[in-house]
């Protein structure tokens, strides 16, 4: 008799199997499979072996963590990492299975960073998940990434410009304004002719916009220059970590609209790279680009020197950590001044850049303001580089 009995059993587990294999995977199927533990033990390994966890349709998603463990939840873009007390992200439990799931819906476009946090305390990347982008949030480390079904990303990513420029690195400068060094980086467009005046671009948060897991700008530069969506171009990448303690990162300080951070690139920087580079010196054709706080930088350096920053690209602007920035920026005497700003609207900073347009619909300048279904990350701004770069610097 249990000879009988086990043989039913295996035959039954093989039918569910093969039923499972010959059924498309579509929500339907997924929310009645999670009602039966056999099915969703064989459901959950088949998405993984097809690498579709977390399982997204239209605007629908199913999160899923197998595991023994006493709580999970899911934290990230999209309840701003915790901040959001009102989306409940607790995982539920198959009966009679280590299974977990937590159903979402999001923008059929939106692409959004998260991790999974196990009993309260353990924050880990999803482990069924290769996906991944290193976040502004935590910065330094990686998170994993969703993308709905109607999100698409720059293919400029996959290009690799053969016409590559080359990079100046780690020039350390004393500066008598900050009173301690500086390092920064210098990109050089390919065939760079010290006969020519070409337009330059300043960059807060330097390291991390070089970086290749975050926004990886250099290649961005060679493939729209090579390809001729923008014209050649010098960039100067500012480190904000101290050089001899790479550790301490002093951007909270320089960039929280810091008077003398000001000084040290109009009456330092600037000099000493229109010394040594063939650069422009109109205003027009000289910009400051940053994000979150060299967000709220940009602003502020455009806006109190408007005769040196003709450009400014505003990404994710914090401008909440000061809010005195949209008194300074609200002028309309000031000459006229370039603008690009860029937001997420999941948890990101579209109530402050939301505020900035009616300002700057008042003032004298030009500006593009570009929202994206995503959050507070690398991947938002690294995908928008291309839209800044192009308005910026267009081939006339």
């Amino acid at each position: 008799k249990s000879m009988i009995k086990t043989s039913s059993i295996l035959i039954l587990l093989i039918g569910i199997t093969q039923t499972l294999i010959a059924q498309e995977i579509n929500l339907a199927y997924i929310n009645a499979s999670l009602k039966d533990s056999a099915q969703t033990e064989n459901l959950y390994h088949r998405l993984e072996k097809e690498k579709r966890i977390p399982f997204t349709e239209k605007d629908s998603v199913v999160f899923l963590y197998k595991g023994k463990v006493e709580h999970v939840n899911w934290m990230g873009d999209f309840n701003g990492w915790g901040r959001d007390f009102k989306l409940n992200t607790s995982g539920q439990k198959i009966k009679g299975t280590n299974i977990w799931y937590w159903k979402a819906k999001f923008p059929d476009n939106a692409r959004l960073d998260y991790k999974i946090v196990i009993n309260g305390n353990n924050w880990i990347l999803d482990p069924a998940n290769p996906h991944q982008q290193w976040s502004g949030v935590g910065g330094g480390s990686p998170n994993s990434e969703i993308r709905m079904p109607g999100y698409k990303a720059d293919d400029l990513f996959e290009q690799s410009a053969k016409q590559k420029g080359i990079l100046k690195k780690d020039v350390l400068f004393n500066s008598n304004q900050l009173g301690y060094q500086v390092t920064y980086n210098v990109y050089l467009p390919f065939d760079y002719q010290t006969s020519q005046n070409y337009p330059v671009l300043y960059v807060t948060d330097g390291y991390e916009y070089l970086h290749e897991n975050m926004g990886n700008m250099q290649t961005t530069l060679d493939f729209l220059i090579e390809s001729k969506k923008i014209k050649p171009i010098v960039v100067v990448f500012v480190d904000n970590r101290e050089p001899v303690n790479r550790g301490n990162n002093r951007r909270m300080q320089e960039l929280a609209m810091n008077e003398k951070y000001l000084n040290f690139f109009v009456q330092e920087l600037i000099p000493e790279i229109e010394k040594s580079y063939a650069v422009s010196k109109q205003t027009n054709q000289r910009g400051i680009l940053g994000t979150s706080m060299g967000g709220l930088t940009a602003a502020y350096f455009a806006f109190s020197k408007p005769d040196v920053f003709g450009l400014c690209a505003i990404q994710s602007p914090a401008f909440w950590f000061k809010p005195e920035i949209y008194s300074l920026c609200d002028n309309q005497d000031n000459p006229p001044i370039k603008i690009m700003m860029t937001t997420g609207n999941i948890h990101d900073t579209k109530e402050g850049t939301d505020k900035m347009k009616s300002i700057l619909d008042k003032n004298t300048c030009n500006y593009q303001l570009k929202e994206v279904p995503e959050g507070h990350s690398w991947g938002n701004w690294r995908n928008l580089l291309d839209d800044v770069l192009v308005y910026f610097f267009p081939v006339n």
